[in-house]
């Protein structure tokens, strides 16, 4: 009997299994499929109308859910009346501006032309008259674009400029508001009434009657008409003072009721009232550049 002795070879090299390598490469390739797989396109909300709607008209359980969000600054709106009457001052108020410098114009020119001892040296005055008004005009509106343009400077020298003009517009107004005051006050004075037409006649009846008398010489009868001639003078020279005394209403009347209001604790005289009003009188009719600048910044702000 043989013995088999033959023994089990053994490679020294060894293959891995075929199935652990498919397995491998299996996983690997399903992997990069799910890479590149599109991700699942997230779901868009519909808009909610609700944001749209104001709070005020939410039901109440919306209002309570939106309680607790942080309020966000409402923006103020302006309201279309409110604009448009803001337009319209600034517009009426351009309009007296234009209207108060054409007449401080009139008034500088008539006044400084009536300086001028010939014509042509009152049409010299008219020229500097109208231009010192127009500039005392122009300027603030200048000036004050200077100043915020950050020119200040300039702007300074502008309302200097002005200064000295409207200086010059104010005393060409004082001028002319005094000259057509006492021209008027010295007219109505004058202006004979019945009162003064009969003094006056019965002083002429005197006069004629003394002269009829004294004719022969000085006697007692002569001495008695030159009393009633003397009495008749002042009787005529009452009724003037009495016609004189109105010929300013306007100031006795403003007296009056000062002292009405105050009770008697304010008791101006005739020449208070007279300058001040002399003095608004010369100073409205200058103050149309001031007007204008106010005007216009209005209007920028509406």
């Amino acid at each position: 009997m043989v013995e088999d002795s033959s023994a089990f070879v053994i490679p020294l090299h060894q293959v891995p299994p075929k199935r652990k390598k498919a397995t491998a490469q299996r996983k690997v390739t399903r992997q990069r499929r799910q890479k590149a797989k599109p991700a699942p396109a997230a779901e868009v909300e519909p808009p909610s109308y609700e944001l749209l709607i104001p709070p005020e008209f939410l039901p109440a359980n919306d209002r309570t859910a939106d309680a607790a969000e942080p309020l966000r600054p409402a923006v103020r709106q302006v309201a279309p009346d409110a604009s448009l009457r803001r337009k319209l001052a600034s517009i009426f108020l351009v309009i007296a501006a234009l209207a108060l410098a054409a007449v401080g114009i009139t008034i500088n020119g008539w006044f400084a032309r009536s300086l001028g001892a010939s014509d042509a040296a009152g049409w010299l005055f008219l020229a500097i008259g109208v231009a010192a008004d127009v500039i005392a005009l122009v300027m603030p509106c200048c000036a004050a674009e200077l100043w915020h343009a950050g020119r200040r400077i300039t702007a300074a020298a502008g309302w200097a400029i002005w200064l000295v003009t409207f200086t010059f517009a104010v005393t060409a107004g004082i001028g002319f508001a005094s000259t057509n005051i006492s021209d008027v006050a010295l007219a109505r004075a004058s202006r004979v009434t019945p009162t003064v037409a009969t003094a006056q006649a019965a002083l002429a009846d005197a006069m004629t009657a003394r002269d009829r008398e004294c004719k022969g010489g000085v006697g007692k009868f002569c001495r008695e008409r030159e009393a009633v001639v003397a009495e008749r003078r002042q009787i005529l020279d009452s009724a003037i003072v009495s016609v004189g005394q109105p010929a300013d209403p306007q100031t006795d009347a403003a007296i009056k009721l000062v002292a009405w209001g105050s009770r008697g604790m304010l008791q101006p005289a005739l020449e208070d009232f007279a300058m001040l009003r002399l003095i608004l009188l010369a100073l409205l009719p200058q103050i149309g550049g001031i007007l204008l600048v106010i005007g216009r910044h209005s209007a920028k702000v509406a």
